[in-house]
C-alpha cells in the first residue's frame, strides 16, 4: 500500500469530530513548503465590476479572436537574448 493510500485509509477511519483538525494539519503541511502557492490560494477574489471602457476592450478582443484577427503570443512576445 502506498503512503497516499495509507493516509486516505486513515482519514476514512477518523471520527467525524476529528476531521476539521486533520484538515487544518494537512493544509498546514501543504502550505508550509510553498508560501507563494498559499498566498494565491488564500488571496481575496477581486470582484470589482468592469468599467465601461474595460468592457468594450473585452468585447473588442473577443470579436478579434472570433474573426481570426488575433496574434499568437509567440509572434509578438519579446524573444530572450541568445
Amino acid at each position: 500500500m502506498t503512503t497516499k493510500e495509507t493516509l486516505r485509509r486513515l482519514v476514512d477511519e477518523l471520527p467525524t469530530d476529528e476531521l476539521p483538525a486533520a484538515r487544518r494539519f494537512l493544509e498546514y503541511l501543504r502550505d508550509r513548503g510553498d508560501p507563494v502557492a498559499h498566498a494565491f490560494r488564500t488571496a481575496p477574489v477581486v470582484d470589482e465590476p468592469f468599467t465601461p471602457k474595460e468592457e468594450r476592450s473585452v468585447q473588442e478582443a473577443e470579436r478579434e479572436v472570433a474573426e481570426g484577427r488575433s496574434v499568437p503570443f509567440e509572434e509578438w512576445a519579446p524573444r530572450p537574448p541568445a
